[in-house]
């Protein structure tokens, strides 16, 4: 098999293009569907927010034991076919979606992909980009990724809008049950479709390496997940996942503080929502190229640091009704800290120094405990938001975040005196 780092140019941008598709189309049907048609979604397979929010939290528990068996599967098997196998059952589960199923069905399919996206895609994908980015450019490869996941997310977020509404009459306010039942089906039948030609293209564009021919040809077993569990690099590694990944679940709270705090109307605030995921390919992108100038650890205590200012603002009550521009100029600030730290924080394993051999194994452990946050983050600002309505609420959410954003800066401190001396 062919190293993805040794391809020529062309074939390397078809590669890391490819890669960007399958990891950001696996998640349009579990994610994308919901936070973009939630409303419809909600009223059409009769649900309450917390029957929806159900269906997530067995989706984030098989995720979490997922995480821990995909990296050792990444480690013995070829990238291109995982990926393919995950793409193509994940689009599997779309048929049932539309059949708009019960409930208890709904949670089966969101445990069934919580699987599929997370044993079989996940791992692989982490290190087919790691490959990609050969010895010198790890930085550029993750932030490609993230900042590339990111753009594709907001096209396709606008692109299933768009199609919607030209499923529904010419009035969308007029539309009955059957006829947003309809559309909806047929949005999810293109999700599928999409998520289907995703396999097909990895098939086509990713190289076959196999990862047991650098000699290990032990078979599937933990001896890797043993050996990376006595690397202190690992484990604070996890540590600043975790930390990054509680910033990252808050930026669901952005627009509902535009509402609550500043005082925007519900549409202004949707926009306030939405210029933070814009600043993702941004943020992703200039990050990952300025870390392999001046090292992605440093690049990350950077990004701490930007991510715990903004939220410290934000928690201070220092901004209050109609001041929109600070408001928008720190949810700015924190967004380029958030998302700079989404395309670093799997791009200091090289400096970590985990051996290729081992990258799924490393992967699996640092996501089972990086991601928790998809698990405890949910409940506990909604917890924190009822519990103090108005100005108060979001306060708090913001000094958790906060916390957690000095947490990371002392992590990545650590991390850097760490692997100093390894080197």
């Amino acid at each position: 098999g062919r190293s993805i780092s040794g391809m020529s140019g062309a074939r390397r941008i078809l590669a890391i293009t490819a890669l960007v598709i399958a990891g950001e189309s696996v998640f349009l049907l579990p994610f994308v569907l919901q936070r973009v048609f939630r409303p419809t979604l909600l009223e059409v397979f009769d649900l309450t927010n917390l029957e929806l929010g159900t269906a997530f939290a067995v989706y984030g528990v098989v995720a979490m034991a997922a995480y821990f068996f995909g990296g050792p599967l990444a480690d013995r098997f070829p990238a291109r076919n995982l990926l393919a196998i995950a793409l193509a059952s994940t689009a599997a589960g779309g048929l049932v979606m539309m059949t708009v199923p019960s409930h208890s069905t709904l949670v089966l399919l969101y445990a069934y992909w919580g699987f599929t996206t997370m044993a079989l895609l996940w791992a692989p994908m982490i290190r087919a980009t790691r490959e990609w980015g050969g010895e010198t450019e790890q930085g550029r490869a993750f932030g490609l990724l993230d900042g590339g996941r990111g753009l594709l997310a907001a096209t396709m977020g606008s692109v299933m809008v768009l199609l919607f509404a030209g499923f529904l009459p010419e009035d969308a306010s007029t539309a009955n049950i059957t006829e947003k039942t309809e559309a909806l089906r047929r949005v999810i039948l293109a999700m599928s479709g999409i998520t289907l030609a995703a396999a097909v293209l990895v098939m086509l564009a990713l190289p076959y390496s196999d990862p047991s021919d650098g000699g290990s040809h032990q078979p599937l077993s933990m001896e890797g997940v043993r050996r990376v569990a006595t690397m202190p690099s690992v484990w604070l590694q996890a540590a600043i996942i975790l930390c990054a990944y509680v910033g990252f679940k808050a930026i669901d709270d952005f627009s509902l503080y535009a509402n609550q705090v500043v005082g925007l109307d519900e549409v202004d605030a949707a926009r306030a929502g939405v210029l933070s995921l814009w600043i993702r390919p941004f943020a992703a992108v200039g990050a990952g190229l300025l870390a392999d100038r001046i090292g992605a650890t440093t690049m990350t205590a950077s990004s701490f640091l930007l991510l715990a200012i903004g939220s410290l603002i934000l928690a201070s009550g220092l901004i209050g009704s109609g001041m929109v521009w600070v408001f928008l100029l720190t949810i700015v600030c924190s967004s380029i800290g958030i998302f700079a730290l989404r395309g670093l924080y799997f791009a200091i394993m090289r400096e970590g120094k985990v051996p290729l051999a081992y990258t799924g194994a490393t992967v699996g452990l640092v996501s089972m405990i990086g991601y928790t946050p998809d698990v405890f983050m949910g409940p506990l600002m909604g917890y924190l938001l009822d519990q103090s309505p108005g100005a108060l609420g979001h306060q708090h959410v913001f000094w958790v975040v906060t916390g957690f954003g000095v947490l990371g800066l002392l992590a990545s401190w650590r991390f850097a005196k760490v692997t100093s001396k390894m080197r």
